[in-house]
C-alpha cells in the first residue's frame, strides 16, 4: 500500500511542476546563504587563529561551505528537471534521471542537518583550542624580540580591549606567569633580583596585568600593579572594592562570541534543511504522478502520486534484501573451483568426442497475478501502438 497517495489532475501537475521551479531557484539563493555563513564563520575564525590551538575548528565552516555549493548545483539541476516535467514529452528524457536525483537530494538534505547540529556540538572543541591557544599566547607575550612571537603581545593586548577580557579564565592569570620581557627589566636592580629569586623558575612575577586589562570606564585611575596590597594604594580594599580591571577571563568571553554565531547559523540551517526536504517530497510526489501518466497511457487524465510505493517496512525490507544480494554476488570463492556447478559433472560418451552435460536453469514460474498483469500490459501496448525501448 502506497504511502500518503494523492491524486493529481494534469492541471495540479502542471501547478506543481511550476511551484517547484520556483521554490528550486529559491533553494539556490538558499545555498548561497549556506555558503555565505560558512565563510563568514571560517573567517570569523580565521581572524583569531593566533590564540587558537590547531585542530577541527574549521570543520563546521567547510562542511557549511561544501553543502553551500552542492545546494547551488543540485537546485539549479531539480530547476531544470521541474520546468520540463511540465510537459509529459520532456519528462520521459528525465524518467530514468529523477528517482537517483531524489536520492541524491535525500542525502544532501541529510548533509545539512548535520551541518547543523554540528553548529551545537561544536561548542565543547572551541573551548578546548581556545583554552590551549590563549595560554600560549599569554605565555609568550613578552616575547616581542623572537620571531614567529613578536605579533602576540599586539594580538593579545586587542583580544582584551575588544572583548573586554583579561587572561585566559580571569586575571589572575597573569600573576603566574612573567609577562615582562628580561629586556626592560633592571637586572642591577635589588627589587628585581629578590623577585626573580623569589620562585624556582627564576621568573619575575608581579600581581599586576597589563594595561589592556584596564576598564575605561572605571571612575577611579587603572590600578595595574599590587592589585592585591591594599596598602600600596590609597583607600582601596582588595576584598571588598570592585576592582576597575576586566574581570572575565578571554576564553569565556571569545566562547560566547563564537557560541551565539554557531546558535544563529545552526537556526537559520535548520530553517533550509527544513525548505529543502518540503521541495524533496513535491520533486517526489511529481515523479511519481508523471511516471503513473506514462504508464497509463492517458497524458491527460488523473495519476497517482505517492512518497512511498509501499509501506516504510516492506520498503526498508526490499532494500535490505537488495543489499544482501548484492553482497552475496560479488562474494568470490577462495578457494578454486569451489562453487563450480560444471566441475565433477559426469560425462556422455558418444563415439570419439566426450561432451560435458551442462545443467540448465530452471524458469522462474509466474503466477496467475504476474501472468495476468502481463497480459494487459502486452494487450494495451498492441492495441496504442506503443514501441518500447529497453
Amino acid at each position: 500500500m502506497a504511502v500518503l497517495k494523492v491524486k493529481f489532475t494534469k492541471t495540479k501537475r502542471d501547478k506543481l511542476a511550476q511551484i517547484l521551479w520556483i521554490l528550486n531557484w529559491v533553494s539556490v539563493v538558499s545555498g548561497i546563504i549556506l555558503f555565505s555563513l560558512g565563510l563568514f564563520l571560517k573567517i570569523e575564525i580565521k581572524k583569531r587563529k593566533e590564540v587558537m590551538a590547531k585542530g577541527d575548528i574549521n570543520s563546521v565552516p567547510n562542511m557549511l561551505i561544501s553543502v553551500g555549493v552542492i545546494a547551488c548545483i543540485i537546485n539549479f539541476l531539480g530547476g531544470k528537471i521541474c520546468y520540463d516535467c511540465s510537459d509529459a514529452n520532456k519528462f520521459s528524457r528525465w524518467k530514468l534521471v529523477m528517482l537517483p536525483y531524489i536520492v541524491c537530494t535525500f542525502c544532501f538534505t541529510f548533509c545539512i542537518l548535520v551541518g547543523a547540529l554540528m553548529c551545537y556540538t561544536m561548542r565543547n572543541e572551541l573551548e578546548e583550542s581556545l583554552y590551549l591557544g590563549l595560554r600560549d599566547a599569554i605565555k609568550f607575550y613578552k616575547d616581542t624580540d623572537i620571531p614567529g612571537r613578536c605579533f602576540l603581545k599586539k594580538t593579545v593586548d586587542l583580544l582584551q580591549i575588544g572583548f573586554h577580557c583579561c587572561g585566559n579564565n580571569g586575571f589572575r592569570d597573569w600573576f603566574e606567569i612573567q609577562w615582562v620581557s628580561p629586556r626592560y627589566l633592571n637586572m642591577a636592580s635589588k627589587e628585581v633580583q629578590d623577585r626573580l629569586k623569589s620562585n624556582v623558575d627564576g621568573k619575575f612575577l608581579v600581581d599586576g596585568v597589563p594595561f589592556s586589562c584596564c576598564n575605561p570606564s572605571s571612575p577611579r585611575p587603572c590600578i595595574q600593579y599590587q592589585l592585591t596590597n591594599n596598602s600600596a594604594h590609597y583607600n582601596y580594599d582588595f576584598l571588598t572594592e570592585e576592582l576597575n580591571i576586566w574581570v572575565k577571563g578571554c576564553r569565556e568571553a571569545l566562547l560566547d562570541y563564537y557560541t551565539s554565531i554557531m546558535r544563529s547559523i545552526g537556526i537559520a540551517a535548520l530553517l533550509i534543511w527544513l525548505f529543502e526536504l518540503s521541495v524533496l517530497i513535491g520533486v517526489r510526489y511529481l515523479q511519481t504522478a508523471m511516471k503513473n501518466v506514462l504508464l497509463l497511457g492517458d497524458l491527460e487524465g488523473e495519476s497517482d502520486g505517492w512518497l512511498l510505493e509501499n509501506s516504510f517496512v516492506e520498503t526498508a525490507k526490499y532494500n535490505i534484501s537488495i543489499i544482501k544480494n548484492l553482497g552475496k554476488a560479488n562474494q568470490i570463492s577462495t578457494v578454486s573451483g569451489m562453487n563450480d556447478p560444471n566441475i565433477n559433472v559426469q560425462n556422455t560418451d558418444c563415439g570419439k568426442t566426450n561432451l560435458t552435460t551442462k545443467s540448465i536453469p530452471a524458469a522462474r514460474i509466474l503466477s496467475w497475478s504476474e501472468h495476468a498483469r502481463v497480459i494487459a500490459m502486452h494487450k494495451q501496448m498492441f492495441q496504442r501502438g506503443w514501441v518500447y525501448i529497453y
